[in-house]
């Protein structure tokens, strides 16, 4: 290690050590003020306010509970708001009950007696403010990270000693050449872009949801619009809060170029899936609630991802169908310009059964089934003799593909079997006979 930086890290440790020094030395005056007698009343009251709140919140927990049980038909955001009071009903009552201590004290003697009390009195009813805040960061990981950081800083800022933990973290820093990295930096880049993304994050929701309700926009479009907007928000952002802690964005051109190459040779099926995704929702190939078949997979579209495609099938299971797949493989979309779909069945009659009766009989079976559409209606054709049976093929046309397809062939069939059975019509299937010659083994053996 060269002279310099060692002067350096030396200067730096006594700087975090002056610094603690003066919190040490703070603290101290701090714990000595409390011993003064008037103060460690003050404390005692403050012990008692809240031992009080705790047996109030006890016997009002309860009754408060078995009250909500009874308000079944109260929207879902006022029962929620009920359980967090329950939830924090001790705190409620403290602060409740601390700041009536704080105003009868005022009263009854001087304003100096109670400092302290006021002090945890404000301290009580900011950490309640920001339990309730916070209750707004769906995410369970990042509600506690900020709900804890701002106690903290609460505290700092009522205790009056925000200067001196901004001086602490400052002073734990890293050097770059000419670029410094602080803990103090690191903290408000990380405050700074937390409420930027959340400002993000709200204004894009507001946004998906005004898009996906116009039905002027198509559904593929929507998609489209509400992913830009998303990238585009997020992106403005991320750099506007790196600039406004003090970032210099230059050096993320390096950092692109970076990324460039990484995308160019290890990320190529990622950047397929990516443009092909763009191109899907562009072209309006396929869009939520298709139904579409890619190879053996048939089902209809539940979502269009950045990535991949969610199909999910008849039986439940939901498949992700990459992006590229569906650029580059057939894809038969059974809804695509429009829901009409048609169906061919094939069946057989026998020789003796009249053909003319027997394609009246199977268009009128077709027809009597629920889904097969009637103003486009059903056509029967001879297609074959066969073997053993004049073979037709029976085409009716449905409008909606997703409710099944099997189901509605087998619908008819059902229809068919029931109607020709009806009308004393047969349906042949193969039969072979076995004839015995004289004088083979086997008909010797029969014989004896």
């Amino acid at each position: 290690m060269e002279p310099d930086e060692q002067q350096d890290l030396a200067q730096q440790a006594g700087e975090i050590f002056e610094v603690g020094q003066g919190l040490v030395g703070q603290a101290q005056a701090f714990i000595e003020t409390l011993l003064r007698p008037w103060n460690a009343y003050q404390l005692i009251i403050a012990l008692a306010v809240f031992a009080l709140a705790h047996v109030v919140s006890r016997i009002v927990q309860p009754r408060l509970h078995n009250w909500m049980r009874t308000r079944e038909g109260w929207p879902k955001w006022r029962l929620r708001i009920l359980l967090v009071v329950h939830k924090r009903m001790r705190m409620i009552f403290f602060v409740a009950l601390i700041w009536i201590t704080v105003a009868i004290m005022r009263e009854v003697t001087w304003p100096s007696r109670s400092y302290l009390i006021a002090g945890i009195a404000n301290l009580a009813l900011a950490w309640l403010i920001v339990t309730f805040a916070t209750r707004l960061i769906a995410n369970p990981f990042l509600r506690t990270v900020v709900r804890y950081g701002a106690w903290a800083w609460v505290t700092l800022r009522i205790l009056g000693l925000t200067e001196q933990a901004e001086q602490l973290l400052d002073s734990v820093a890293i050097e770059i050449g000419e670029f410094r990295l602080s803990v103090w930096l690191v903290v408000q880049a990380a405050f700074i872009l937390g409420v930027f993304f959340f400002v993000a994050r709200f204004v894009s929701r507001t946004s998906a949801a005004r898009i996906q309700a116009n039905e002027d926009i198509s559904p593929s479009m929507r998609v489209l619009v509400v992913k830009f907007i998303q990238i585009a928000l997020y992106g403005v952002a991320f750099f506007v809060g790196l600039k406004a802690v003090g970032f210099d964005l230059s050096g993320l051109a390096v950092l692109s170029g970076a990324i460039g190459i990484g995308l160019g040779f290890g990320l190529q099926k990622v950047v397929s899936n990516l443009v092909s995704g763009i191109i899907i929702l562009l072209d309006k190939s396929i869009k939520p609630g298709d139904v579409i078949t890619v190879g053996e997979t048939f089902g209809w579209i539940n979502s269009l991802g950045a990535r991949y495609v969610s199909i999910t099938t008849r039986d439940g299971r939901e498949y992700l169908i990459p992006n590229e797949d569906l650029i580059t493989t057939q894809v038969v979309n059974w809804s695509h310009s429009n829901d009409f779909v048609r169906l061919d069945i094939f069946f057989g009659t026998a020789y003796g059964d009249n053909p003319h009766e027997v394609r009246k009989i199977a268009i009128d079976a077709a027809k009597s089934v629920d889904r097969v559409l009637t103003f486009q209606p059903p056509v029967c054709h001879i297609v074959g003799f066969g073997d053993s049976s004049v073979d037709y093929i029976l085409r009716f046309w449905i409008k909606d593909p997703t409710g099944g397809l099997t189901n509605i062939r087998g619908n008819v069939y059902l229809a068919l079997w029931d109607a020709f059975a009806e009308a004393g019509i047969s349906i042949p299937f193969p039969q072979r006979e076995v004839k015995m010659l004289e004088g083979s083994a086997l008909g010797t053996k029969a014989l004896d």
